[in-house]
């Protein structure tokens, strides 16, 4: 329907065995609640179902942060990317522009189909391929970092 807004746009994301991140642009008040309802609620409706079970899957609420900067952007968007090798999911940085529950792939490639809204990343950027050398190039520095954040006490 022209003239239509959708509640968000997404810009990137990452589906763990855990957990996800997903970096969302609001386009209407409440959009991201709105849209974050819809997808659990509609996750949890059809894995209820497959296996015959009932109650909530996810616990607590989605963590929101504002993004106040193009430099927390394009962080987030890596640290997003970068999310399965610093996770130890995928065990090698070959493996990780092949990790299918990413837009990582969607960013470094031609791919057929998009999901996301890359523009507001790559536009940052002169190409693709140099998204990809800032993302890798921080990969064992996010790898390290999750190796030792339990080791962090809050005050």
């Amino acid at each position: 329907m022209a003239g239509t807004k959708t509640y968000i746009d997404i810009i990137s994301y990452c589906l763990m065995p855990n957990h996800f991140h997903i970096l969302l642009k609001q386009n209407q008040d409440g959009g991201i609640s709105k849209f974050l309802s819809v997808i659990q609620n509609s996750y949890t409706k059809y894995t209820n179902t497959k296996n015959e079970r009932i109650g909530p899957l996810l616990q607590g609420q989605f963590k929101a942060v504002k993004i106040d900067s193009e430099e927390q952007l394009l962080h987030i968007s890596r640290y997003i990317h970068l999310n399965p090798y610093s996770s130890a999911v995928v065990a090698n940085l070959n493996f990780l522009p092949n990790y299918e529950w990413s837009s990582f792939k969607e960013f470094i490639t031609d791919q057929p189909y998009e999901i996301c809204k890359k523009d507001v990343i790559l536009d940052s950027f002169k190409s693709a391929d140099e998204y990809k050398n800032f993302v890798l190039d921080n990969a064992d520095y996010q790898k390290n970092l999750e190796r030792i954040k339990h080791l962090v006490i809050d005050s």
